[in-house]
């Protein structure tokens, strides 16, 4: 048998469902559709997930962030009962993950695979009638949707004909071709070029404008900048941070200045400042919990430099990630939504 991904099962309607009523109105918990607490998994000695504790409210899009290796892809595949935790409790609509629960969710894993000697539409119409579709109607969604990905020419051509890229939009497909109530998608990002990310993106955001609840692991802050409500920061198994996305910026504004400056830049440095980095055009200073910022002002006024800029400035996710859990481990991979990063400053 060929291999192929684990997908789940059903069909979304906002008020009924094939299989029953939708499980949205009675997930319970406050109407959370996914919530965790406790959750521990290890493999041998190693612990992949810590004392995890989660709560996504309905029509929330969810980021879970970290570097590779943090532990984001066992928290989902335990959200979809694929693996089951050591600890803790997990809840997919106010139950345990199975059948019913998982008949609700699109999910994307990270282990792209697609049945590689099936046609596209055909892999596509097999999957929508694994969700609950009629024949019919899997077959006019997956060429509606073939269609919006500039994949109709590829309908009739064998999976492992296409790029790597192409079988990732196929596979993005079979994930909402059942218009489901929670998406859960694992680094659906990656391996695509800039335009399809976009593409993407904007399907996210028509699924969010709906009221779907998405969660999504990533280790590209940049996406999750553009399209979280909520993030949690994962580093080493365990939360680092849980927050509202403009709150959390908010909170950490005050660790942040942005300066312009043409001079010497030796008053940069002092008891204030943790880090230097430039930033595209301008300097950014990474203070320590408390510092007073106008004494580094004070200090590049009496030291004669032109100071064209001093702001306290909004920290992107990477600065905030760096700052609560530090620069990731060799081995790690956490991209920043900046790009330029030096241990100067600019003159």
């Amino acid at each position: 048998m060929e291999r192929g991904v684990r997908w789940a099962v059903g069909r979304k309607n906002t008020r009924t469902h094939r299989h029953g009523e939708s499980l949205m109105s009675s997930s319970g918990l406050n109407g959370l559709p996914i919530r965790l607490e406790g959750v521990t998994k290890r493999f041998g000695t190693h612990t992949a997930v810590s004392s995890l504790d989660l709560e996504i409210p309905k029509g929330t899009v969810y980021g879970l962030l970290g570097p590779n290796g943090s532990g984001k892809t066992t928290t989902l595949r335990i959200i979809m009962g694929i693996l089951l935790a050591d600890e803790g409790k997990v809840e997919l609509f106010g139950g345990p993950p199975g059948i019913k629960q998982n008949a609700y969710v699109g999910y994307l894993p990270e282990e792209r695979g697609l049945y590689r000697k099936m046609k596209v539409r055909e892999f596509l119409t097999f999957l929508g009638e694994l969700r609950g579709l009629g024949r019919n109607e899997a077959q006019k969604k997956a060429m509606d949707w073939l269609d919006r990905l500039d994949l109709t020419a590829w309908a009739e051509k064998r999976s492992r004909d296409l790029s790597k890229g192409m079988q990732q939009k196929v596979q993005f497909i079979g994930t909402v071709l059942h218009d489901p109530e929670v998406l859960i998608l694992d680094e659906p990002f990656s391996g695509l070029d800039p335009i399809n990310q976009e593409v993407l993106e904007g399907i996210v955001r028509e699924f969010q404008a709906r009221g779907t609840t998405i969660l999504f692991s990533t280790h590209l802050m940049d996406h999750a900048e553009r399209l979280c409500e909520r993030v949690c920061l994962i580093s080493k198994a365990r939360k680092v941070l849980d927050s509202d996305l403009k709150e959390l910026k908010k909170r950490e504004r005050k660790g942040l200045v942005a300066v312009e400056f043409e001079g010497d830049d030796d008053w940069l440095r002092g008891p204030e400042v943790l880090e230097i980095r430039e930033v595209e055009d301008e300097t950014h200073l990474r203070l320590r919990d408390g510092a007073d910022h106008q004494a580094i002002l004070r200090r590049g006024v009496a030291a004669g430099v032109r100071i064209d800029r001093f702001d306290l400035v909004e920290p992107r996710l990477h600065e905030i990630f760096v700052r609560h859990a530090g620069e990731p481990e060799k081995g790690e991979s956490l991209e920043p939504s900046w790009v330029g990063a030096g241990a100067g400053a600019r003159r």
